[in-house]
């Protein structure tokens, strides 16, 4: 059976009736199994996916109206609610935990005739950068199972690389969707905060987390965005801004002002390889007629401090409601109050969850508060004022997604400081709440992937998915 790598070429066989939805469906459980080595999925919902599936063959047969993305075959990280499924954001801690509701995204998925097939691992509740922070364990790289596949949600991108899905959810706090894309070498958005509800999302930085697409391909990634996208009464800080049809709207010719960052681009942490990536890129761009000029942004070693000083502040509070005492994993030996919050919290969460709560908690304290958490404000304002003035002028900021390519698994999980410097180009734009997309734009000599990020202004998604279309196309001429 045909693996897609596109929703459009798999619609057009369904209805040309040259495969089905069921089996599609039975393909991608038999590739789960003959991959489950790599450690992506948690869990299938095979009888249900199966029976949807069925339902949808038979309105392609009976001439039914179609939803826009009927048999998209989709897998969903484990951080987002479907109503009488386990959810557990891969920690101890929700150990038996069945979601009472379903988030907003997967009720307009399902809306759509979408096929969700599982859930997907990730780093525990979405804190980490390699996919190795899992109560289930860590997800493996497909290209070469040694390495780490980019987190936190690392499986939903090794999903689609691997055509174990067609397409999947993550979630992005400071570059949980885009690393794990550039690492795995597929495409993923981050949506403008905002953009996309977040109801029904398990969280981690309220103030930074979007729900994003993971794809094969721009156009994937547009069409999801056309559900997903919009007002949602459950969310007040989702946006009541129309959402434009992303789709239609992506074959547009026109040239851009792209910016990009001498500091970032000639970063001493930056990998050769991908410096001279990013390099090719910016002449390539300028071969195709866009404006490309280098422009200074003083304050790029200020980001990840800021960042991991608030995330790790909302952190600690979104997850003082993990207690053991009305859902979730409850330590058997806890005698009394005291021991059940103080024993159920040790033994639920992982390391990497207790040493961001605990420093949360250190920022938010009294007698601290002024001096990290007050100053990290301050600076996250300076940050979006300078990235807002660019973006002004320009249609994109342009910069490398990671500084390295993937790495060995293990390397970096005893040294938590190279694991946060990993994020210092994916962080910005959760800081300033704007759009941003990761691209495969090339591979080092050993094969691995190297993306290229593009940031637009607020609500220019439109403009994002547009300009990437049109690049990717030029590229693989």
């Amino acid at each position: 059976m045909e693996i897609y790598r596109s929703l459009k070429n798999l619609q057009h066989d369904l209805l040309l009736k040259k495969t089905t939805c069921q089996q599609q469906v039975e393909t991608y459980l038999q590739r789960i199994k003959d991959f489950k080595s790599l450690n992506a999925f948690i869990e299938t919902f095979d009888t249900e996916a199966i029976h949807t599936a069925g339902l949808i063959d038979a309105k392609i047969k009976n001439g039914e109206p179609l939803g826009k993305l009927f048999g998209l075959v989709i897998g969903i990280k484990d951080v987002i609610c479907y109503k009488g499924h386990s959810v557990t954001a891969a920690s101890k801690i929700l150990e038996g935990y069945v979601s009472v509701f379903s988030s907003t995204v997967v009720e307009r998925l399902l809306a759509e005739d979408a096929i969700i097939i599982g859930r997907l691992n990730c780093d525990e509740f979405a804190m980490g950068s390699t996919n190795e922070h899992s109560v289930y364990g860590p997800t493996k790289n497909p290209i070469d199972e040694r390495l780490v596949p980019g987190g936190s949600s690392g499986a939903s991108a090794v999903a689609v690389k691997a055509g174990l899905c067609l397409a999947s959810l993550g979630s992005d706090t400071g570059g949980s969707i885009r690393q794990p894309a550039a690492f795995c070498g597929i495409y993923g958005l981050k949506p403008t905060y905002g953009r996309v509800s977040r109801h029904g999302l398990i969280a981690y930085g309220s103030s930074f987390d979007q729900i994003g697409p993971m794809a094969n391909n721009v156009y994937d990634l547009a069409i999801i965005m056309e559900v997903m996208a919009g007002k949602d009464d459950y969310d007040a800080t989702a946006s009541s801004n129309e959402v434009p049809p992303y789709t239609s709207l992506l074959d547009q010719e026109k040239k851009y002002a792209i910016a990009y960052y001498k500091d970032a681009v000639e970063h001493p942490s930056i990998h050769p390889e991908i410096r001279n990536t990013a390099l090719q890129l910016i002449q390539r761009l300028k071969e195709l007629g866009h404006e490309v000029v280098p422009v200074d942004f003083k304050e790029i070693d200020y980001i990840v401090p800021a960042y991991y000083v608030l995330t790790t502040a909302e952190s600690s509070s979104n997850l003082s409601r993990f207690d053991g005492v009305r859902y979730g994993y409850h330590a058997k030996n806890a005698q009394d109050l005291d021991s059940t919050y103080t024993m159920t919290r040790s033994q639920g969460f992982g390391k990497e969850v207790q040493r961001r709560i605990m420093s949360g908690t250190f920022v938010l304290s009294a007698g601290y508060y002024d001096a990290y958490y007050s100053k990290a404000q301050k600076v996250r304002q300076l940050i979006a004022r300078a990235t807002l003035d660019t973006l002004k002028k320009y249609d994109f900021i342009l910069c490398p997604t990671t500084p390295t390519p993937a790495f060995p698994i293990g390397e970096q999980v005893d040294d938590p400081i190279a694991m946060y410097l990993g994020d210092i180009f994916t962080v910005q734009a959760n800081l300033v709440g704007v759009p941003a997309i990761s691209l495969p734009c090339g591979q080092t000599q050993q094969g691995l992937p190297i993306g290229m990020q593009f940031m637009s202004n607020k609500f220019e998604e439109t403009k994002l998915l547009t300009f990437s279309h049109q690049l990717m196309a030029n590229l693989n001429n």
